[in-house]
């Protein structure tokens, strides 16, 4: 067992993990942040994306312990203050959305890409989200939907307590 520390959605935890358990699910089962999903385990599909340090990464494809002092923010904390951040509500705004199971991860891929790409042209936007797959839509409206939070201002990627 391997000892790590490590802040998720402004919370320290400190745990003893296997070496070998990934990030996604460390923070699953440890810690009870299921809107991480597990889609493939294979760095797929993106369904399992955070930010780690402000970047988003897919956490299946992390090790528990690669992230021991770093900043992680799932899906639960990129709200702050009762207040949707400007990808959720437009994702909500857009119907971004069918089943729900690619969304966290196609949220937290878009926040990231909307607060480090200047001029986001829908091109860049398709580039970007490339990596995060849905089963469901046509793509469309996801694509709507980072362009309407890039026009917006977006706050910066603080981790909320």
């Amino acid at each position: 067992m391997t000892r790590i520390s490590v802040t998720v959605d402004g919370a320290r935890y400190t745990d003893e993990v296997e070496p070998r358990t990934l990030l996604v699910h460390y923070l699953r089962e440890s810690l009870g942040k299921t809107g991480t999903v597990v889609g493939c385990d294979t760095s797929n599909c993106g369904a399992c994306t955070v930010h780690l340090d402000g970047r988003s990464v897919k956490s299946c494809n992390v090790l528990a312990v690669q992230a021991d002092g770093h900043e992680v923010t799932t899906i639960e904390g990129l709200a702050a203050d009762g207040e949707l951040h400007p990808v959720q509500q437009a994702f909500h705004d857009c119907h971004a959305l069918q089943c729900g199971f690619c969304t966290p991860g196609m949220i937290m891929q878009a926040a990231d890409l909307v607060a480090h790409t200047p001029d986001l042209t829908e091109e860049k936007i398709r580039e970007g989200m490339e990596g995060n797959l849905c089963r469901c839509t046509g793509y469309h409206n996801i694509v709507r939907a980072v362009q309407q939070a890039a026009a917006q201002p977006v706050p910066v990627m603080e981790v909320q307590p």
